[in-house]
């Protein structure tokens, strides 16, 4: 059985003090991936995730999420749980939004004793690899709150760009290659 290899680096921050992560990398078991998405079901749906309190101000828990992928549901929201191989580690949700002619990639949280491995780099991976295999639109569109700087920097790396504001929340938008 392979399992996904954790490695420690050590990464120096603006103010000098360098912090200790744990990272992941990802390996694959009989063919498919050890980190995967799972889609959230009747069976699965009470999980106990929660980002840490200080990012409670930036991203909605696991209960607005399933309420969210319920109201969007005739646009076929999908939610799903981030798994590294059977324990969930986050979860996320996406849905078309016809009028913008592209995917809402409306929410993706990871469980805050799981944060700091690349699980999240991961699962935004997966998750745009599904939208382009489902093919319905070759643009995708998010939010974040303004401060969230993690979040920003991190849509960045996938090619999401700023295109514009609605109140507190940045809008940000990709094309799937």
């Amino acid at each position: 059985m392979h399992r996904t290899d954790k490695q420690f680096v050590t990464k120096d921050y603006n103010n000098g003090i360098k912090k200790r992560e744990q990272t992941i990398q990802i390996k694959k078991k009989d063919g498919r991936e050890m980190i995967y998405l799972a889609d959230i079901t009747p069976d699965n749906w009470r999980l106990e995730l929660n980002v840490a309190e200080s990012q409670k101000t930036y991203v909605a828990n696991s209960a607005v999420l399933l309420a969210r992928a319920y109201a969007y549901r005739t646009q076929n929201s999908r939610a799903f749980m981030v798994c590294d191989d059977k324990t969930p580690v986050g979860m996320g949700l996406y849905y078309d939004c016809p009028e913008l002619d592209s995917y809402d990639f409306s929410q993706i949280f990871i469980d805050q004793r799981y944060q700091g491995c690349g699980y999240g780099k991961a699962a935004i991976r997966l998750a745009l690899e599904e939208m382009k295999k489902e093919g319905r639109y070759r643009k995708v569109v998010l939010c974040y709150i303004e401060g969230n700087d993690a979040a920003r920097k991190l849509y960045e790396q996938f090619g999401f760009a700023e295109t514009g504001k609605d109140e507190d929340e940045i809008v940000m938008e990709m094309r799937l290659k």
